[in-house]
C-alpha cells in the first residue's frame, strides 16, 4: 500500500530567527501559507527505510528526513520500515520554505500511514503540527491557512485579510548557509540582544495594520522586518549573506514603485535571495515588468 500527502510552504512576514531546544522559537512569528508551493511525500512499506532522492538533496537533508520519520514511528511504537519519496513543485533550499512544506508533508504522511497500519485514530492538526515542529520549526505553521501565528506556547490560525502572493526568483541555486545554521549564527550578532523585543513589537503593529487595512504601514513594517533579519546575518561571526545584486536591484525597483504611486506590494525575503510580494488585489500585472527589469 502507498500513502501520499502534500503540504504547503509558508513565508513569515514577522520572522522566526533564533530557537531553543526542540525548535521552540525565541520570538513569535506570523506567516502566510503558500498553497501553490507544495511538497508531496509518499510512503510505501519496505524491508528497510530508504529515500528515493528525486530532488538531489544533500546527505544531511536526507538523514534529517529519515530521523524525523523515525521519531514519528517511535511516538506510535511502530516497527514498519518505508520507502520514502519526496517531490516539490518548486525549487528547494533557496529561501522558499521547502523545509517547512517537506516536514509538514512527511508528518502528515507518516502519521496517516502508521495510524492506518496500527488502526489508530489520526492525531489532530494541532497535534501533528507540534510533531512536525520537532523536525523543522517553521513547518508547524504549514498546518494552518491562510495565516498562522506561532508563539513559544502554540501555533494556530489567525483571521486576517486574504492577500495575493507572488514570488520573484532571482537565484535558484542552493543557499550558502542553511536556515538551521543561521539560527545559531545570529546569536553572535551584537544586534541579536534586542531582536526579540523588535520582532514582538512589529508583530503587534502588523496585525493592527492588517486589520485596519493600512497598506502603507504593512509595507513599512515588513520591509523593516526582513532587513532586520538579514542585518543579523551580516553582523554574525562569521558573517554571511544571501542577497545577490539582482535582489538589491529588484528591491530598489519596488521602492521606486512605492514612491511614484504611493502604493505597491508588501515585500519580504526569507533566508535566501528570492523575493516574496503580497498584493491587496490581483490588479498588479502592469507593475510586475517594471519591478523585475
Amino acid at each position: 500500500m502507498i500513502w501520499t500527502t502534500s503540504a504547503p510552504a509558508n513565508i513569515a512576514l514577522i520572522k522566526y530567527m533564533g530557537k531553543d531546544k526542540d525548535n521552540i522559537p525565541l520570538n513569535s512569528s506570523l506567516s502566510y501559507t503558500l498553497n501553490n508551493y507544495r511538497t508531496t511525500v509518499s510512503l510505501e512499506i519496505a524491508k528497510e527505510d530508504y529515500f528515493v532522492n528525486s530532488e538531489n538533496l544533500s546527505q544531511f537533508a536526507i538523514e534529517r528526513f529519515l530521523k524525523h520519520l523515525n521519531y514519528i514511528r517511535q511516538l506510535f511504537n511502530c516497527k514498519e520500515k518505508f520507502k520514502i519519496q519526496s517531490t516539490n513543485n518548486f525549487i528547494h533550499s533557496a529561501g522558499i520554505a521547502s523545509s517547512a512544506s517537506s516536514f509538514a508533508a512527511l508528518t502528515l504522511c507518516g502519521c496517516k500511514a502508521i495510524c492506518d497500519i496500527l488502526q489508530k485514530p489520526l492525531p489532530s492538526l494541532d497535534e501533528m503540527s507540534q510533531i512536525s515542529r520537532k523536525g523543522s520549526g517553521s513547518s508547524c505553521r504549514s498546518f494552518f491557512a491562510p495565516w498562522a501565528i506561532w508563539t513559544k506556547k502554540s501555533v494556530q490560525a489567525i483571521n486576517l485579510p486574504i492577500l495575493h502572493h507572488e514570488l520573484i526568483t532571482v537565484d535558484d541555486g542552493i543557499k550558502p548557509v542553511t536556515s538551521s545554521d543561521a539560527h545559531e549564527l545570529v546569536k553572535t550578532s551584537y544586534l541579536f540582544k534586542d531582536r526579540i523585543n523588535r520582532a514582538e513589537k512589529r508583530l503587534e503593529n502588523l496585525i493592527k495594520a492588517l486589520n485596519e487595512l493600512n497598506w502603507q504601514q504593512c509595507y513599512q513594517i515588513c520591509w523593516e522586518e526582513f532587513w532586520d533579519m538579514h542585518a543579523l546575518f551580516e553582523t554574525s561571526s562569521p558573517h554571511f549573506g544571501y542577497f545577490s545584486a539582482k535582489t538589491i536591484q529588484v528591491l530598489r525597483n519596488i521602492e521606486n514603485l512605492w514612491k511614484e504611486n504611493n502604493d505597491g506590494p508588501i515585500v519580504t525575503i526569507d533566508a535566501g535571495a528570492n523575493i516574496h510580494l503580497f498584493w491587496k488585489n490581483t490588479n498588479h500585472g502592469k507593475n510586475i515588468h517594471n519591478i523585475i527589469n
